[in-house]
C-alpha cells in the first residue's frame, strides 16, 4: 500500500477534489482515480462515493480514514524523530497553550529556548482548556501549557508556577483606592468573564462560590484584553491576572484606568503547568524544551520566594509571572 495514495485518499475524504489532489501530487487525474480504486480493492470496500460533482467518504471510508490518519501521523512523527537523531540541533516543537499565556509566558519561554537552540522550529496553537487536552490526545501537539491539571489518565502534568489573580475594578470604582478587598464585597456587581470552557471562567465561578455567592455575569468574552477594556469602561469587575508590565505597588494598569486589588477572603491564584502524553516518548527537541520550561520557571519561583522576605508574600508571588 502506497503512503502517497493514502495521503491522496485523506485529502479527498476531507473535501479536496480529485482534480486538485492530482495537480498537487503531479499525477494525472485518471491515474489518481485508478490508484483510489486499487485502494478500495485492497481494503475490500467502497471508500468513496460521488455526491454531485465531488467525492465523499462512505461509512466504511470514514472508519478507514481514522486509521489512515493515525498511520500517517505515526509515520510522519517517526521520520521527524529520525531526522532529529541525525541532527540533534534541529527539530520541531509543537506547542499548544492558553490564549491568556500568549502575551507573556510562552514568548518568554520560546525566546529563552531559541537562544541556545536557534535552529529549532515551533508550531504554535492556541485553545481553551478542553481544546488543549484534545491537541495532546490527537497528537497535534507535543506539549501543552495550561492553567490546571487536565485530570486525564493519559496525560502527565507538571506545575510551572502559580499566577496571582486580582480583582480588577475601574479606576473610579468605590473600592479603587484600596489595595486589598474581600471578594464578597462585590457579590452584587456584574462580572466580566471568559466564556465557558476557559480556565479563568471556572476559577472565577469557584472563587465566587467560596466567597458565598454566584457571579452575576454581565459579559462573556474570549480574550483577557477584552475583559480589561470592558472593566476600564466601567461595565463591571473581573478576576484576571495583572498584565506583566503593571506596577506592583500600587497595582495599576500601565495604560488603562484599572486598579488590581488583592483578595483576602479567597486564594486568588491559578496553577500554570505543562503537560504531555504519559505513554509517548517525546522527540529530542520537545524534550529539551520541556526541560527548559521546568528549569526556567523553577528559577523564577525560587527568586520570588527569596523576595518574599523583603517585599512581602503577596508581592513576591506577583513577581512570579514574567
Amino acid at each position: 500500500m502506497d503512503l502517497e495514495v493514502l495521503r491522496c485518499f485523506k485529502a479527498v475524504s476531507e473535501g479536496a477534489t480529485v482534480t486538485d489532489v492530482a495537480a498537487e501530487t503531479r499525477i494525472t487525474q485518471p491515474a489518481l482515480s485508478r490508484a483510489l480504486n486499487r485502494l478500495e480493492d485492497e481494503v475490500g470496500a467502497q471508500l468513496l462515493q460521488r455526491v454531485g460533482r465531488v467525492l465523499r467518504p462512505t461509512p466504511a471510508g470514514r472508519v478507514f480514514k481514522e486509521y489512515v490518519d493515525a498511520l500517517l501521523d505515526s509515520y510522519d512523527r517517526g521520520r521527524r524523530a529520525v531526522a532529529e537523531v541525525v541532527d540533534p540541533d534541529a527539530g520541531v516543537v509543537s506547542l499548544a497553550f492558553l490564549h491568556t499565556l500568549g502575551t507573556w509566558l510562552v514568548p518568554q519561554l520560546v525566546t529563552g529556548f531559541r537562544q541556545t537552540h536557534p535552529t529549532v522550529r515551533f508550531e504554535l496553537h492556541q485553545a481553551d482548556e478542553n481544546g488543549l487536552a484534545r491537541h495532546l490526545l490527537d497528537a497535534t501537539a507535543d506539549l501543552i501549557i495550561t492553567s490546571k491539571d487536565p485530570g486525564h489518565p493519559l496525560i502527565t502534568w507538571h506545575r510551572l508556577l502559580v499566577e496571582p489573580l486580582w480583582l480588577a475594578v475601574p479606576a473610579r470604582h468605590r473600592l479603587a483606592q484600596r489595595r486589598r478587598v474581600r471578594l464578597g464585597e462585590v457579590n452584587d456587581e456584574q462580572f466580566i468573564v471568559l466564556k465557558p470552557g476557559y480556565g479563568l471562567r471556572s476559577i472565577t465561578e469557584t472563587l465566587c462560590l467560596q466567597a458565598g455567592f454566584s457571579p452575576l455575569v454581565g459579559f462573556e468574552g474570549e480574550e483577557v484584553e477584552t475583559l480589561r477594556g470592558l472593566v476600564a469602561a466601567g461595565l463591571g469587575v473581573s478576576l484576571i491576572p495583572a498584565p506583566p508590565d503593571a506596577p506592583t505597588a500600587p497595582h495599576t494598569h500601565p495604560s488603562l484606568p484599572i486598579r488590581y486589588l488583592e483578595l483576602t477572603d479567597v486564594h486568588g491564584a491559578r496553577d500554570i503547568g505543562v503537560a504531555r502524553l504519559a505513554s509517548r516518548t517525546l522527540p529530542p527537541a520537545p524534550e529539551r524544551f520541556l526541560v527548559h520550561a521546568l528549569r526556567e520557571t523553577s528559577a523564577r519561583r525560587e527568586a520570588a520566594a527569596a523576595g518574599a522576605g523583603t517585599t512581602g508574600a503577596s508581592d513576591a508571588l506577583s513577581a512570579a509571572p514574567w
